[in-house]
């Protein structure tokens, strides 16, 4: 092949998401969607999954995610996309039980083997998860794309929502941001190999263990850090649960390099939008642009925001230590204007 994979692509993975005003403004055009008794979560909070009540008293969780090449290796590509949608039922605190695949692919400019390559990474990753592969759909289109349509199941007494974060919450991110800067330097040919694998790497690596400490502790609260950035995924969560919050920046993990990246104008176009759609939500106080965009970055696969209270938080980083997840605590719930964020401090390089 002579061209990258993500020479076909117009963004880099969650980044290519409609921004939160797009899509908030055709939700609104649709108004309310009458449920269904048996539906337990729709689209009125954000949340990440769809949860529906099974006669035993299970939870279904069902999600879907797609998306353009984020990386040139096909296998790699796979493996993200797959671990990105899988995601959405772990931040439920699911367990997730079956895959289907998304495919558009541009066949007369794409050989299939490397179609194969991408089926046979997130084959992988949902084998990993526990998942099944069981079909999937497929069409012709210049542009390619993959994902999944992943279902799930949760006890409901333990199902977490973005929805229900009490002030006073510690919050926890268990992944770094800076996927966004680093994929669109891949994508500009400014990224460095190193930077490029740990990003991989990063993104491959299932939010599993985070869910089931989170489970586990009893956290009240939580979502995945994707297209819309920690503060945009932050905001949806306070905004639904009617709460404020302060962020350490100090505390925020970033990837090595992706601050540098950020100052060098190495910015999607994603989390460009990501930064207009929180500014009005935002006290920023000492942070630079570039330091903003991170917080704002649109991140691919990234981590679980966990918020638990304070009599169930140290158990959750306990949950973390022993499962080896690197989690960092990074700020707080409080009471105030429902969606408002007030940051403080600055954020390390990496």
């Amino acid at each position: 092949m002579d061209r990258p994979l993500t020479s076909f692509s117009h963004g880099a993975g969650c980044a290519c998401k409609l921004s939160p005003q797009d899509l908030g403004e055709v939700l609104e055009r649709l108004g309310p969607t009458p449920q269904r008794a048996d539906v337990v979560v729709a689209t009125d909070t954000k949340d990440d999954a769809a949860v529906y009540r099974l006669p035993d008293g299970t939870g279904l969780i069902q999600t879907v995610d797609f998306f353009t090449p984020i990386v040139d290796d096909p296998f790699d590509w796979g493996r993200v996309a797959a671990a990105n949608a899988i995601s959405d039922v772990y931040a439920m605190g699911g367990r997730p039980i079956l895959a289907l695949n998304l495919v558009a692919w541009p066949v007369d400019d794409l050989p299939l083997d490397l179609l194969a390559r991408v089926l046979e990474g997130g084959a992988k990753v949902a084998d990993e998860a526990g998942a099944a592969v069981v079909g999937g759909h497929s069409i012709h289109d210049p542009e390619p794309k993959y994902g999944m349509a992943v279902t799930g199941l949760v006890a409901l007494e333990r199902l977490v929502r973005n929805s229900t974060a009490p002030a006073g919450a510690r919050l926890f991110l268990t992944k770094p941001l800076g996927v966004g800067m680093i994929t669109t330097g891949i994508k500009r040919g400014v990224a460095t190999d190193d930077q490029a694998r740990a990003a991989v790497d990063l993104m491959a690596t299932l939010n599993g263990p985070a869910s089931e400490a989170m489970v586990e502790a009893g956290a009240e609260a939580a979502t995945d850090v994707t297209g819309y950035g920690l503060l945009g995924h932050l905001l949806e969560m306070l905004e639904a649960s009617r709460v404020a919050a302060e962020i350490d920046a100090g505390a925020v993990p970033v990837l090595a390099g992706a601050l540098d990246l950020a100052r060098a104008g190495v910015i999607a176009g994603g989390t460009r939008r990501n930064r207009s759609f929180v500014d009005p939500h935002v006290a920023w106080g000492d942070l630079d642009d570039a330091e903003r965009f991170v917080l704002a970055d649109a991140q691919t696969s990234g981590g679980l925001l966990i918020a638990a209270s304070e009599d169930r938080a140290d158990a959750l980083a306990a949950g973390f230590r022993e499962r080896a997840v690197v989690a960092a605590e990074i700020g707080r719930t409080t009471e105030g204007t429902p969606g408002r964020i007030t940051v403080r401090g600055r954020l390390s390089s990496g």
